[in-house]
């Protein structure tokens, strides 16, 4: 089978939708106790749409379980330390949202250890050797790195698809090279600082130039003799940080050995769980639309 008729596996970036639904639906939604649920509300309405407009065969959400217990703050405890842990409301709602994606008879995936990304590369990686494509949806640039020839990114919200060649187009490099990337321009939102004075445009450069971190750091002699600014502070930043950077790329790159079914159906979706859903919206007091569409996905 070629790639392009392979069938598709849809990872969804779950706990980056909870976060966007928290941010963008009023307050004005509670459940049966008085607390509030527009993360709920917000992320059920997505992921209603999502399953209305792809009726996907096969289908995972991908959730992170801590902001502190990854492997990547056992190795860099400052991983991530700039993000506030979210309130104990939204803690709650995030539960909910996992509740909800389980009675639409969806694959949750969470582990301590691991973190959404490496739960859906991992996940990507055993079902490719099944002959699926996967299909991220995501606006994370960090999941440029697993995509193969007939993978696709979707930035939902913007209903922006793109391919390898649009990792490219993106961030000025190859998938095989966005771990290499961020590791040497850092990631702010990770709190990964990155080699000191190397922004996006030279780590770019250098990895067009030198095809990897591991040669570039490798023949870094050769770096004062590029045609890009600053060359020669350039070359003596990346031998003071050379070992920051390799531990860098050790957090930017996606794990694909997190525990995580191996089995060619592990993500099948047959519908969703009524007696679940009829619950869960009494519980959360959905409105009549929202019950409606639920109800039709069973």
């Amino acid at each position: 089978m070629d790639g392009v008729s392979a069938p598709a596996a849809h990872l969804v970036d779950g706990s980056l939708y909870v976060f966007r639904a928290w941010h963008s639906m009023p307050d004005e939604f509670t459940d049966v106790d008085g607390h509030p649920v527009n993360a709920v509300h917000g992320f059920t309405r997505f992921l209603c749409e999502l399953l209305e407009r792809t009726r996907p065969a096969h289908i995972a959400v991908a959730f992170d379980a801590s902001l502190t217990t990854s492997f990547r703050n056992a190795i860099y405890p400052a991983y991530k330390a700039n993000r506030e842990l979210p309130p104990p409301d939204l803690e709650r709602q995030f539960v909910l949202c996992r509740e909800i994606a389980l009675a639409l008879g969806l694959v949750v995936l969470i582990d301590h250890s691991y973190e959404a990304d490496d739960l859906i590369g991992s996940s990507l990686w055993s079902l490719r050797a099944h002959g699926f494509r996967g299909v991220i949806v995501s606006a994370d640039k960090d999941f440029g790195q697993l995509l193969g020839e007939h993978d696709e990114q979707w930035d939902y919200a913007r209903n922006l698809r793109w391919g390898p060649s649009g990792v490219h187009e993106r961030l000025g490099v190859h998938p095989h090279q966005v771990a290499d990337y961020l590791a040497l321009c850092g990631d702010a939102v990770d709190n990964i600082p990155g080699v000191p004075g190397i922004g996006a445009k030279t780590a770019a450069a250098l990895l067009s130039h030198f095809g990897s971190l591991d040669a570039l750091l490798d023949r870094v002699d050769e770096v004062p003799f590029l045609r890009i600014r600053g060359a020669a502070s350039c070359a003596q930043k990346l031998r003071e940080h050379r070992e920051m950077a390799l531990l860098y790329r050790r957090l930017t790159r996606i794990a694909l050995d997190a525990p995580v079914s191996m089995a060619a159906d592990a993500l099948a979706w047959n519908g969703a769980r009524l007696a679940l859903l009829e619950d869960l919206c009494e519980r959360l007091r959905f409105g009549p639309l929202t019950r409606q569409r639920l109800k039709a996905l069973a």
